[in-house]
């Protein structure tokens, strides 16, 4: 801040003090803007409005209107504040979307678990249905072999 202090007062003699009154002493500041910009003797109606989804401490500082540099850095805190809100908004849609990608996953997953749960049934049910048709086939060679055997004791007796 006192860099920045004494490169406005080689500048400008005049030049208004850019307070940062909101930010703590502890914290380090860095303002940058160029006096190179083409002056917008913007008046106060053109300025933007407040911005009501910031946090109070990122609520840009109204400027001095007498001072060019304190409009640009108002103006460039403003386009800064528009950047991050639209950040924020994009963020928002990218979590909403990210809930929708999970939870499709953990649908696609417990229908993958359901199809992988049906084919194991699927494969034990063949395997009993094979046991099943074997033992049918030699209950069927059985009955046949015991009406031989009582036909014969039927045509013995």
């Amino acid at each position: 801040l006192l860099q920045l202090e004494q490169t406005s007062k080689s500048i400008d003699s005049s030049a208004h003090m850019i307070t940062t009154a909101r930010v703590p002493a502890d914290k380090p500041v860095r303002i940058a803007f160029s006096l190179n910009d083409s002056p917008d003797d913007a008046s106060s109606e053109n300025l933007p409005l407040a911005f009501p989804e910031l946090e109070q401490q990122l609520q840009p500082l109204p400027p001095c209107h007498d001072s060019k540099e304190s409009m640009q850095v108002y103006k460039q805190h403003c386009k800064i504040a528009e950047e991050y809100h639209e950040v924020k908004k994009e963020i928002a849609l990218l979590e909403e979307r990210k809930k929708e990608l999970i939870a499709r996953l953990e649908q696609v997953e417990k229908e993958s678990m359901d199809a992988a749960q049906l084919a194991k049934e699927y494969a034990e049910l063949t395997e009993e249905n094979r046991t099943l048709k074997l033992a049918q086939t030699q209950c069927v060679e059985q009955l046949e072999k015991l009406r031989i055997q009582y036909q014969k004791r039927q045509g013995s007796s």
